[in-house]
C-alpha cells in the first residue's frame, strides 16, 4: 500500500501533535510531582521543632577561651 503525499503529510502532522501532547503530559506530571514534593518538604520542616543549640560547657577547658 502506497500513501499519497497528502496522506503522508497528514500522518506527519498527526504524529507531531501526538508527540507534543505526550511531551506536554510529561511536563505536567513532572511539575505536579515536583511541586507536591516541595510542598511536602516545606510542611514537614514547618512541623518539626527547631533544635536548640547545645549550651557551652563551663569548665576548665573553656575558661581561657574568651
Amino acid at each position: 500500500m502506497r500513501l499519497t503525499d497528502d496522506e503522508l503529510t497528514a500522518r506527519k502532522r498527526r504524529n507531531l501533535w501526538i508527540a507534543l501532547g505526550l511531551v506536554a503530559f510529561m511536563v505536567l506530571v513532572f511539575l505536579t510531582t515536583f511541586l507536591r514534593l516541595k510542598q511536602n518538604i516545606a510542611d514537614s520542616s514547618a512541623s518539626m521543632p527547631v533544635a536548640e543549640a547545645p549550651a557551652q560547657p563551663v569548665g576548665p577547658a573553656n575558661k581561657g577561651a574568651s
